[in-house]
Order: C-alpha cells, then sequence, then structure tokens
C-alpha cells in the first residue's frame, strides 16, 4: 500500500486546475481503508476523499491526504418479477453503472445517464436530473464510521436526502467514508419522459412508446449538446443549485420576464432555472482570460486551460453577486470549494 507525497491532483479534479496534496493513498476495500485511517504517517492529517473528482474545485493545496476511493464491483442483492436490488461499489463510474443497467433492462437511473462522478458521490450530492433525484431509486448505502472504523448501514430516511445535499454534506460531513450504494430498480418502470427536453429527443427519433434504453440515449444526446466534455474543457457540470423561492418572487420575476423558467416545488415554492438567471444577467459565454461561463449552458463555468480556482471562484462570486443584483434572487454554489 503506497503512499505519495506531494502530489499533483490537477489530473484528479474535472476543472484541471493546478493543486498539490502533501499525501495521497488509494484504497479498493475497507481493509485498505481502515490500514489507511490508521497509518502513523497519515493520522491527524486532514482527510479529504475523492472520487471522480467531479464536483469539486480547488482553491489551495490540500495541507493533509487525499484518499481516493477506487472500491468497486456490483452484487445483485435481490431479484423479483418486478424489481431488483443492486448494490455497486463507491468507486464505480456513476454511468458504467447506469449502463448496466439499462443493459439488463432495469429502470429508475436512466434520466440520470451521462452525469460525471462515482456511485459514492451520487447520494451524498442527492444527484438529480431530468425529473430524478437518487433518492428515488435509493434503497441502502453502507459507509464507515471514521471515528471507530465501524460499517454502519444508512436508508433512505437516514440519509435526510435534500436538493443537491444529504447528511453526509451536512451534519455527517468528515465522519464517513461511503463504500457501497444500493439501489431498488425496476423491471417494468413508469418512465419519466415530460422534464425538460427529453420528449422532443424522443419525437424527434420517431419514438412513440420508449424503452429505458431510449430514455436514457435521449438524455446522452441532450448533455452532449449542452453539456462540454471535462475531459476536452475543464468544468464540473452545473456550478449553482436551482434555487428555490417563494411564489411571489417568481411572480414578480415573471411579471417582467414571460419566459422565465421555473417549475413548482410545493408548499408555496417554485424552482427557478439557474442557468435561465445567469443567461439573463449576461453571462452566457463569457470568457475572461482562462475561464468563462459556457457558450451554451449557463449553468457551466470552465477553464479553457491554464486557468486557477481562484479565478473560477472568484467569477462565480461575481455572477452570484449579478443574479441576486437583478432579480433580488440569492444563487448556491452546487460545487464543493476545497
Amino acid at each position: 500500500m503506497e503512499i505519495f507525497r506531494d502530489f499533483n491532483l490537477k489530473p484528479f479534479n474535472t476543472f484541471h486546475v493546478p493543486a498539490r496534496a502533501a499525501r495521497m493513498a488509494r484504497f479498493k476495500n475497507v481493509e485498505e481503508l481502515r490500514a489507511l485511517l490508521n497509518d502513523p504517517e497519515l493520522k491527524g492529517l486532514p482527510r479529504l476523499v475523492l472520487g471522480g473528482g467531479s464536483n469539486v474545485l480547488f482553491t489551495q493545496d490540500w495541507p493533509g491526504v487525499v484518499l481516493l476511493n477506487e472500491i468497486g464491483g456490483m452484487e445483485l442483492l435481490l431479484e423479483t418479477d418486478e424489481a431488483v436490488i443492486v448494490r455497486a461499489g463507491a468507486g464505480m463510474v456513476w454511468h458504467n453503472f447506469v449502463s448496466y443497467c439499462v443493459d439488463q433492462g432495469w429502470g429508475g437511473v436512466e434520466n440520470l445517464s451521462l452525469i460525471p462522478g462515482r456511485v459514492g458521490a451520487a447520494p451524498m450530492q442527492n444527484i438529480g436530473a431530468y425529473g430524478v433525484e437518487i433518492k428515488e431509486p435509493f434503497h441502502h448505502l453502507e459507509a464507515l464510521r471514521i471515528s471507530d472504523g465501524e460499517v454502519v448501514r444508512f436508508d433512505t430516511q437516514a440519509c435526510r436526502f435534500g436538493y443537491r445535499e444529504s447528511f453526509f454534506k451536512r451534519e455527517g460531513k468528515g465522519q464517513y467514508i461511503i463504500l457501497s450504494v444500493a439501489f431498488q430498480l425496476k423491471k417494468h418502470p413508469q418512465l419519466h419522459t415530460h422534464y425538460g427536453s427529453i420528449k422532443a429527443e424522443l419525437d424527434k427519433r420517431g419514438i412513440t412508446a420508449p424503452t429505458i434504453r431510449d430514455v436514457s440515449e435521449a438524455v446522452i444526446a441532450i448533455r452532449r449538446s449542452k453539456l462540454p466534455n471535462p475531459e476536452v474543457l475543464g468544468n464540473a457540470g452545473s456550478f449553482f443549485k436551482n434555487p428555490v423561492v417563494p411564489a411571489e418572487v417568481a411572480e414578480r420575476i415573471k411579471a417582467e420576464h414571460p419566459d422565465l423558467s421555473s417549475y413548482p416545488a410545493g408548499d408555496g415554492q417554485v424552482k427557478l432555472a439557474a442557468g435561465w438567471l445567469i443567461e439573463k444577467a449576461g453571462w452566457k459565454g463569457f470568457r475572461e482570460g482562462n475561464i468563462g461561463v459556457h457558450k451554451d449552458q449557463a449553468l457551466v463555468l470552465v477553464n479553457y486551460g491554464g486557468g486557477t480556482g481562484n479565478e473560477v471562484y472568484a467569477l462565480s462570486t461575481r455572477v452570484l453577486e449579478s443574479v441576486k443584483e437583478k432579480f433580488g434572487v440569492e444563487l448556491e454554489r452546487e460545487v464543493n470549494i476545497v
């Protein structure tokens, strides 16, 4: 088990910004993880667990140890005529997991196709897209409690899912390391095809009775048309959360901007499209030096090459202030800032 010193983190974050870690080590199972947590060289150092590095922005070097979660593997825990419960290692690439489920005809995660990152980040972030959040197909996860090395099982209630957050981003932050995640998927699911542009994409393809695979392929096509590939252009996907505001705030904005993109959020609340707000504030396609706002999707901040995390962060602050000034709405960063 090798421990690397003064480790280059640039290839391990999808923004491709420069950063270094004082120590770095990989783990492929719970035994290796326990050994690393008890290693005399690493004990007492600040810890940062990374999967795909797809939802993080480094604004400084990491003074402690970065632990790369490489726990893989899949296991079918239960199968009936109607559903399955399947478990995946937290270090598995999320889209590879989705593709496998689609190949098997198991529905529930097809709307989440092509989201970057690893399986372990899915419940931590409560990832969502095109009308589906991970809390819906989620069954349970297992996580190692750092304080005593015990493996603890969390069900949906224990995860305390919120919009793009969970127990692991709030009170449980830094106390657990996710090892595996199990999902309950359906063999005859009710497909979600009316959110966003999925239906338009299916209509374009002449598909009137879509399958799980049809929905997945439509989502992949939409994402590829709107979002830059992080392997080509540094980014972390959606940088900001869609804000949820009181209905009267949405009505005020809509009175001035009838094309406001919004969705009911229940309890007298309305979810606004952050990308719409940012675009209307004039940021879409903005570029300054090596960083900017993507030309096709204003939610995405990009590094054209050579940009730093501090430059990206400063740009995000300007966007936040601009949207607040124009609309009176406060945006929140979705990306984790280190």
